[in-house]
């Protein structure tokens, strides 16, 4: 377990303004979507790469602020982290599966026996001697 304490400051302004730049190329990509959207002479396949290319520019710069090395981080850890998990084989799987399945039957069953005997008991029996 990483123990480390780490000191949280406000973004710098450098970083303010290259995630608003994010934004902004971003939105520029969906506005020229949007805009060369009545227009037949551009296909819509030119018009999809261009917001994916906006996408993955706006990823780029975000990538590079604070904020960004920050997820950077978390993301290189996590992928870290998932190296040692010991994911369950197949047959293992399968077995666990079934099990659950038998239980959810099992349950299912025991649930409705119980919602029989208590609307037998209601309608049958307690409502017979309000009469």
């Amino acid at each position: 377990m990483n123990t480390k304490a780490e000191q949280t400051k406000g973004a710098s302004g450098a970083d303010i303004a290259k995630l608003v730049l994010a934004v902004l190329v971003l939105a520029a990509g969906v506005f020229a979507y949007s805009w060369f959207g009545g227009d037949s002479s551009v296909p819509q396949s030119v018009r999809l790469l261009g917001v994916l290319v906006a996408l993955v520019a706006s990823l780029a710069i975000g990538a590079f602020t604070g904020p960004g090395r920050r997820v950077r981080g978390f993301l290189g850890e996590s992928q870290f982290e998932l190296r040692k998990v010991v994911w369950p084989t197949r047959d293992e799987t399968l077995k666990t599966t079934g099990i659950i399945m038998a239980v959810v039957v099992v349950l299912s069953l025991l649930l409705g026996l119980i919602d029989l005997i208590l609307k037998s008991v209601v309608l049958d029996w307690l409502l017979k001697l309000g009469r």
